[in-house]
């Protein structure tokens, strides 16, 4: 079958297993000649043509339509002189099979067309009355080219299957390799969106702490250090709890969940929470309170990153509006701040990037960038119509 189904032409060793062919059809030509009639069998001149006939089959893959005509320039005289008329006939099926299995149906029609019209001669010439034998000629001249055709088919067809299973087995592994490379993009940005929102957090408070313990030693406010330090500890076992949830992804899927719970819309109001702990005045309209999952989780994420830079640059105590509504079938999220402080320009970093990001995964889009009025505002359109799980 590996034969069969490998083409001829790009076959290993062809031309010394196309030599040790030619020989064994040499021998087989002989045979066939001295065990024939003996009135028929071959003179000098006969045996020169006949084994004359098997040398060029050496070359029969590289170039079969020139070996058929040396075949032919052989075996047309050979019968002409009323040799043995079998002897040859191994050697010329074979020229021919190769012209079938390795050219086009075209090429293959005019040569069959060709061969039969000069056996029609050969025989009208030698033995006019011999209709059963060029009848017989004929139909094996036609079996041998429509086997070869056969033959070229089903090679086609073997190379085709074998092209759409490589070409599956590469859309597999590019597939394979697209996933991970988002898996590894959605992990930076949950880890950049989480370190930066609590370490901003963490900073703030930290910075409230100081201020208390700096300002006046000798009247200490220990009820607002205890406060400020509670927040830290809360804000680290929030994002411990989160960074564990992150992580999991990097670990051996032992169940069948081992993601974790991707954060969603339930989870704004603590967001907003933490930012007022830090000292900004947050005000929030959420009239929204389904979305899908990815949907969900991609706006947590953006409105966690704009409260981080809102706190991080608006400057002091700054005024932060959230709003999440409904509206043509999207999740319209904005979210903007007075921008009081010098600070409030957008800094270069990732935040901005993993916002545009969170957005275009489930679809949407998001525009940032400073008021007319002044401040700094966030605005994401994200689908509501996306596949569960993306992002």
């Amino acid at each position: 079958m590996a034969a069969i189904n490998r083409d001829p032409r790009t076959a290993p060793h062809g031309m010394r297993n196309d030599a040790l062919l030619a020989g064994a059809l040499a021998v087989v030509a002989t045979a066939l000649a001295l065990l024939g009639d003996h009135g028929l069998r071959p003179d000098a001149l006969g045996w020169t043509l006949l084994l004359a006939a098997h040398v060029p089959l050496v070359w029969r893959r590289r170039r079969p339509v020139p070996v058929l005509l040396v075949v032919l320039a052989c075996v047309a005289p050979y019968h002409a002189l009323d040799n043995n008329h079998s002897a040859p006939i191994p050697a010329t099926m074979v020229v021919l099979y190769t012209i079938a299995a390795t050219g086009t149906v075209r090429r293959t029609l005019l040569t069959g067309t060709t061969i039969l019209g000069v056996t029609l001669i050969i025989n009208a010439l030698t033995n006019p009355n011999g209709v059963v034998e060029l009848l017989r000629i004929s139909g094996w001249v036609i079996a041998v080219l429509f086997l070869g055709i056969d033959i070229r088919y089903y090679r086609q067809y073997v190379a085709a299957i074998v092209e759409r299973a490589v070409r599956a087995e590469r859309t597999r592994e590019e597939e394979a390799r697209r996933r991970v490379a988002e898996e590894r993009l959605r992990i930076a940005r949950d880890l950049h969106d989480l370190l930066a929102h609590s370490i901003t957090l963490i900073g703030v408070q930290t910075s409230v702490a100081a201020h208390v313990l700096a300002a006046d030693p000798e009247r200490l406010d220990r009820e607002t250090v205890a406060k400020a330090l509670d927040d830290i500890a809360e804000t680290c076992r929030t994002a411990r709890g989160e960074l564990r949830t992150t992580l999991e992804v990097l670990r051996e899927h032992g169940s069948p969940d081992a993601r974790g719970a991707l954060p969603g819309l339930d989870g704004l109001s603590d967001l907003v929470e933490a930012a007022r702990l830090a000292g900004a005045r947050v005000e929030q309209t959420v009239r929204i309170r389904h979305a899908p999952p990815a949907v969900g989780a991609a706006a947590y994420r953006i409105v966690q990153e704009a409260l981080t830079n809102a706190v991080r640059h608006a400057g002091p105590e700054p005024s932060v509006r959230v709003d999440l509504h409904e509206r043509d079938g999207a999740l319209h999220l904005t979210v903007t701040d007075d921008g009081t402080g010098a600070g409030n320009a957008a800094q270069p970093g990732f935040g901005l990037v993993g916002m545009r990001e969170r957005a275009r995964s489930v679809g949407g889009t998001l525009v940032a960038g400073p008021r007319a009025q002044g401040g700094f505002e966030v605005a994401a359109v994200l689908p509501m119509n996306v596949l569960e799980g993306t992002g």
